[in-house]
Formats: structure tokens, C-alpha cells, sequence
């Protein structure tokens, strides 16, 4: 009986071209290990497994494998089978440039956006995962919902309310691929209902007005202050795009009087309030900030994700939607929801009380981070300022006029990443510009974090 290629461990595409069978069974195995598409050590299937593979003679395949192994370009050992010799291959275009691109990366990452990878709770996840495919009916893993697996959307909705105090509703939760994802699905939701202006914070994300301006949306940006966006300047706009709970990049929750009056314009218009609650867990000076959503839920989406408290590269966020916009959003995803087995996994992470410990354990680990941060620069560079430190995983540092650039080209040059404020500033802001710099203070490991704080401090002018 033939070997079973499933015991091979690979799977080989061979086209043989030229005349004779043997001669181009040949040409194509050498040419496929000259330019490394059979890596060095690979086990080639067996002769007469890939004589049926190829529906050619068994004979023909050992003559072209004793050929190559003649000619150095294979090996053959008892017990070992056949495989492609060590040697050198030739690196495909590109790699030398994509290999100096990585010798060019930072020895440091201070750019805001991302958790400490380090920290991801590899074994509780792990735990979560085998639980949730145990117990998973056969029906999981069809079609499906387009607004996501009941069982996280009932999960989201327990944690939501008790922890961001979201008033949510499993029927109006729908599971998507990040808040970018769901901003997404919202924008071509709002251009197909007539909206033609979102207002955004003047800074910001480029990314989301980018997606905004991608669905044929105007962005114009409100301004901001102490106090946070300054809402009023909304006229002619049917939705706007806010960070609340604390403001991205400045850091600065929106005050309760411009919340009154956010709403106010909701009702008053029918407007659509966009609420990115980004980082929401991290809260370290001051009682958590409550979403906006509970304030007016049939005028405002709450967007959440699990990529600053998890991981961005497992692509889960959530929106809390008003009743009337489900179904018009969820024919939208239809079915672009992230896979099952992980929104399973989520939902026995949460309901297993894992995230929560997790997340303590983070907003202790972050805190130290920023207290370290904050000590350092006032040893260090007393005459740097620091803002947005009640919350969040990152800082702003308020630099001297004019220096802003000047620092990070200092701090790239000290093998640090980091970005200036004006990285997040809306290009029709018409304000003067503030010098500072935003530092993120999630993503170095731990060990690596006095590294980062001494680059930093050399580089700040």
C-alpha cells in the first residue's frame, strides 16, 4: 500500500515540462531546489508516493531522485528517506533589502498602541481554548451569526456593564475585527443612511479619519482643550468620533458638562456619537471613567477591543450598537467576524474570570512603568513636563517650542521609536501646532524597560 502522504509532512507541487517524463521530473525538482522553494533538509515523498501522485511510473521517480543525489542536489539514507541537500541558497529579490530593514529596527519601541507582548497569558489562554473546542457543539463551526458567537456577545455584555459600565445587550453587541474594523463598518453604514461630515478630535488617529475619508466621508476636526473636545462647532455634521475616557493622544478625559452637551446635540439632531474606548481598563490615579454609551445608548456605539489588554494580533473588538443600526451593520460584517475558536476562547476567558485577573495584573505592572517613567525625567529632565498619566499606556511629554523634531530624530539616533505629537494632528487643525512627545509605555518587556528610559532621557533636549 502506497505511504500515506499525511506522514510525509509535505506537500509537493511539481510541474514537469520538456521532453521525456523522467527528464522533466528532473528539471523541475532541481529547479525547485535551486531557487529555494525546497528548502535545505526537506523530506521528499517517497518514489511511490509521488509516482501516484504524478500518475507516472515508480521507476521513473527513483531514476530522477538517484540522478539529483548523484549530482549533490539531493541525499538518500537508509531509514531517513530522501531529502534536499544542504547548501546555499541563493536569497529571492528583495531579501537583502528586507534584511537591512531589519537590522535598521529600534532597540527600543516607545510607540504608543501596543501592550507588552511578553505579558500575554499564554497558559490561561491556552486553558481557555481547549475548554471552549471540548465543549463546543458541532454547530460552532458553521456559518454562524454575522454578529458573532452568542456565547462571547453574552459574555462581553456581563463584563461591559460591570466593568465600563456599558449598558449592553447581547441582541445589540456584535463581535468584529477591532475598533479600526468596526469604524469601518460603521462609516459605509452612515454614507449609505446620507451622512457626509464626521467631526473628529483635532488630534488623533490618522488611521481612522483615513477610514472615514475612505467610505466618502469629510472629517472636520473639533478643537481641544483642559477639559477635552470642545463640542461646539458640530453644526452640519452627522456623527462624531471621540476618546472620552481618555483622550488619544493628550490623555485628557472629556469633562461631564461637554458630555451633557455631546448628548444634547445627539438628541437634538439625531446625530451619532462614535465612542472609542480604546484603553479603558487602565486607570491608575482616579476612579475608572464611566463609557459614554450609558449616558445615551440609543445615540451612541461603544467600540471596545481586546488589543491594549491582550493583543492586537488577535483581531477581537465589539461595538454596543442602538437597536436601529443592528441590522444595517450586521448585514455589513455578514461574515468578516473574526474566527469562532477564538471568540470562543474569549468567551470562557472571560467568564472564567481569567481576563480580569490578567488585566489587575497588567494595570499593576503598567503603573510601575509610569511611575518609573515619571521619576526618571524629573531626575533626568526636570524641564520636560508630563501629562496624560491617569490612565492609559502611554505619556505626553511637553517639550520647549520648536524641538519636537529635533527630539525624535535625537531619540532615533539613541536606537529609540518614538513619535512626535504632531504625528496625530489633523492636517485642517487651526490651532498653532504643540511641540511634545508621545511615549508609549506598553510595549518594552520588563527587562528591557531601564534600557528605553535611558535612550529617552539622553535624547530629550
Amino acid at each position: 500500500m502506497a505511504e500515506s502522504w499525511a506522514t510525509l509532512g509535505v506537500d509537493l507541487h511539481l510541474e514537469p515540462t520538456g521532453p521525456g517524463i523522467r527528464r522533466g521530473l528532473s528539471d523541475a525538482l532541481r529547479e525547485a531546489v535551486r531557487t529555494g522553494r525546497l528548502a535545505p533538509g526537506t523530506r521528499l515523498p517517497s518514489s511511490r508516493t509521488l509516482a501516484a501522485d504524478l500518475g507516472i511510473a515508480r521507476n521513473t521517480v527513483a531514476d530522477a531522485y538517484a540522478g539529483l543525489v548523484a549530482e549533490g542536489w539531493l541525499t538518500a539514507r537508509q531509514g531517513s528517506g530522501t531529502r534536499v541537500a544542504e547548501r546555499v541558497v541563493a536569497p529571492p529579490a528583495g531579501a537583502s533589502a528586507r534584511r537591512s530593514r531589519e537590522h535598521a529596527r529600534p532597540a527600543y519601541d516607545l510607540r504608543p498602541g501596543t501592550p507588552d507582548l511578553a505579558s500575554f497569558p499564554r497558559a490561561q489562554w491556552l486553558r481557555a481554548a481547549r475548554r471552549a473546542v471540548t465543549a463546543a457543539p458541532h454547530e460552532v463551526f458553521g456559518y454562524g451569526d454575522p454578529r458573532g458567537r452568542p456565547e462571547l456577545r453574552t459574555a462581553l455584555a456581563g463584563y461591559l456593564a460591570r466593568a465600563r459600565g456599558v449598558r449592553a445587550d447581547p441582541e445589540t453587541l456584535l463581535v468584529c475585527g477591532g475598533v479600526a474594523h468596526g469604524l469601518a463598518l460603521l462609516a459605509g453604514v452612515l454614507r449609505a443612511r446620507g451622512v457626509h461630515t464626521v467631526a473628529v478630535e483635532s488630534y488623533g488617529l490618522h488611521v481612522h479619519r483615513d477610514l472615514l475619508r475612505t467610505a466618502g466621508l469629510r472629517t472636520v476636526p473639533l478643537p481641544l482643550d483642559d477639559r477635552g473636545a470642545v463640542p461646539g462647532t458640530l453644526g452640519g455634521v452627522g456623527a462624531v468620533l471621540l476618546t472620552p475616557a481618555h483622550q488619544f493622544p493628550t490623555g485628557v478625559p472629556l469633562h461631564p458638562d461637554r458630555r451633557a452637551a455631546l448628548l444634547d446635540w445627539a438628541h437634538r439632531t439625531g446625530g451619532l456619537i462614535l465612542e472609542d474606548d480604546y484603553d479603558g481598563e487602565f486607570r491608575y490615579d482616579r476612579q475608572p471613567v464611566g463609557a459614554l454609551q450609558d449616558l445615551g445608548p440609543e445615540h451612541v456605539v461603544f467600540l471596545g477591543t481586546a488589543s491594549k489588554s491582550l493583543a492586537p494580533g488577535l483581531r477581537l473588538g465589539w461595538m454596543a450598537l442602538p437597536p436601529s443600526f443592528v441590522g444595517d451593520v450586521a448585514d455589513s460584517l455578514a461574515s468578516r467576524t473574526p474566527g469562532v475558536l477564538d471568540q470562543l476562547t474569549l468567551a470562557r476567558f472571560l467568564d472564567s474570570g481569567d481576563y480580569d485577573r490578567h488585566v489587575r495584573s497588567a494595570r499593576l505592572r503598567y503603573r510601575r512603568r509610569r511611575d518609573a517613567l515619571v521619576a526618571a525625567l524629573a531626575e533626568r529632565a526636570p524641564g520636560v513636563r508630563v501629562t496624560g498619566i491617569a490612565a492609559g499606556l502611554h505619556a505626553v511629554l511637553q517639550l520647549p517650542p520648536g524641538t519636537e523634531q529635533q527630539a525624535v530624530r535625537a531619540a532615533a539616533w539613541h536606537g529609540l521609536a518614538v513619535h512626535g505629537l504632531s504625528m496625530f494632528r489633523h492636517p485642517d487643525t487651526a490651532v498653532a501646532p504643540r511641540d511634545a512627545l508621545v511615549v508609549g509605555y506598553g510595549t518594552p518587556p520588563d527587562h528591557a524597560w531601564a534600557g528605553a528610559l535611558d535612550a529617552l532621557c539622553r535624547a530629550l533636549p
